[in-house]
């Protein structure tokens, strides 16, 4: 499925974002969406998940900071970041489970958008 992201910027520390990830086919045929940064010389890490039946999961490191969420009307799901931080600064992957098969996934990934916290 093509996903688009956008809502990416510069803010200062502590401010807010708000990213939102478009899918191209409705959100009732794809498993999960999740949300993935990638720091500047460091691995691709998750940041949240939702599943198709809502449930969420979260990095530690943005518990209660982040929150996902999904709009089946405009088949998107959306990041909001608060209380962001310098080491929040990544390039944000926007990313679909496609199931296939029992037990058979596809993942999907959307292009990055960069998030810059200044201190």
């Amino acid at each position: 499925v093509q996903l688009q992201a956008s809502g990416g910027g510069l803010v200062q520390a502590g401010g807010s974002l708000r990213l939102s990830c478009a899918a191209a086919k409705s959100l009732f045929t794809i498993n999960a969406m999740g949300w993935y940064r990638q720091a500047l010389g460091k691995q691709r890490e998750l940041v949240a998940t939702i599943t198709s039946g809502g449930v969420t999961n979260y990095a530690d490191s943005v518990k209660g900071r982040f929150t996902i969420s999904r709009d089946y009307a405009k088949n998107t799901v959306s990041l909001q970041m608060n209380s962001l931080k310098p080491e929040d600064t990544a390039v944000y992957l926007c990313n679909a489970e496609i199931k296939l098969a029992l037990g058979v996934f596809r993942y999907d990934w959307g292009q990055g958008t960069q998030v810059t916290v200044s201190s």
